[in-house]
């Protein structure tokens, strides 16, 4: 593992026993309405999330799927297999770097991740991945926050964002959509309901 991406790891290992508490005001008013919105997109039967963190987005999984949710974080895993266990979700749980995936080319029908690519230090390398191991036709579904489009809130981001990192290892500034549109997929689509800086992204193979 590169020093940046062990630094961020450390990051959220270090935040995950107060995770849920730090972002319960956002995810009830927004986050929560935009997982569900997210995991309806999803097809097919195999099924990977990428950054399953403490396990915010169980409730909306497929119940006739077979999942398998990562995450580069001990700690964080840790809190998912325990809610894993606690609501009995059907899920394996596996630790490892989307930057680095173990998995063979074109693994799975859908390749799902909530805002995760703004903690990846190698974006691009990991939506690489993300294509790698999904199947022709099938999709990868993304749901971030990224910089604003308006100039003046845009330098304000740009401006904190590295008091952020150095916080919770998380990027407010990243442009995710310009990644996707990077890599070669047959076409991108941004939800019409996406807003000016949290995006749902569904890119087909």
């Amino acid at each position: 593992m590169k020093p940046d991406s062990a630094a961020i790891q450390q990051r959220y290992n270090r935040i995950a026993p107060y995770f849920e508490g730090l972002e319960a005001v956002m995810e009830g008013l927004i986050f929560k309405g935009w997982r569900k919105k997210c995991w309806e997109q999803v097809q097919g039967h195999h099924i990977l999330e990428v950054g399953v963190g403490t396990g915010k987005n169980f409730d909306y999984y497929p119940a006739d799927a077979r999942i398998t949710a990562i995450d580069f974080s001990q700690e964080m895993l840790k809190r998912a297999a325990e809610k894993q266990t606690r609501k009995n979700i059907a899920v394996e749980l596996d630790l490892m770097d989307v930057q680095s995936l173990y998995f063979a080319d074109n693994s799975f029908d859908t390749v799902i991740a909530t805002f995760v690519f703004c903690s990846v230090p190698s974006p691009l390398k990991g939506l690489k991945e993300l294509y790698r191991v999904c199947r022709p036709g099938g999709q990868v579904i993304l749901l971030e926050h990224v910089v604003s489009s308006k100039p003046v809130l845009a330098r304000v981001m740009n401006c904190i964002n590295p008091a952020v990192v150095a916080l919770v290892g998380a990027n407010i500034n990243r442009n995710t959509v310009k990644y996707v549109q990077s890599c070669p997929f047959s076409s991108v689509h941004i939800d019409e309901r996406s807003g000016d800086i949290i995006k749902l992204i569904v890119a087909k193979k």
